[in-house]
């Protein structure tokens, strides 16, 4: 059976935050959160922070047309510009093809 991932585009962006506004940064994301999820081709994310600041985001997306419209979507262009400007300290960003995975749950 194919794993229901195969054949999506995913973006992996990895970051440390610099810890300012972090109000500001929590309410950025949950804006982002509710707006991703409108966006056509968006199928899903998964995400885990530690204390210290660290972040890892994988977004998942039907083609890479998906991915690229939500890279240049206004509104999360203006949230990426205020990120690199206040929210963080570094990220590393990657768009990677699903070529094949498994799953397993208890």
């Amino acid at each position: 059976m194919e794993h229901p991932r195969t054949g999506q585009v995913a973006v992996i962006f990895v970051s440390e935050s610099t810890g300012a506004d972090e109000p500001g940064y929590a309410a950025a994301a949950e804006a982002m959160a509710i707006l991703v999820a409108e966006q056509p081709g968006f199928r899903g994310v998964d995400w885990v922070g530690s204390a210290e600041g660290g972040e890892i985001t994988i977004s998942y997306w039907a083609d890479d047309a998906s991915a690229v419209a939500w890279r240049e979507h206004p509104e999360h262009a203006r949230i990426q510009h205020e990120g690199r400007g206040k929210w963080l300290q570094r990220y590393d960003l990657m768009v990677v093809d699903i070529r094949r995975g498994h799953q397993w749950a208890r």
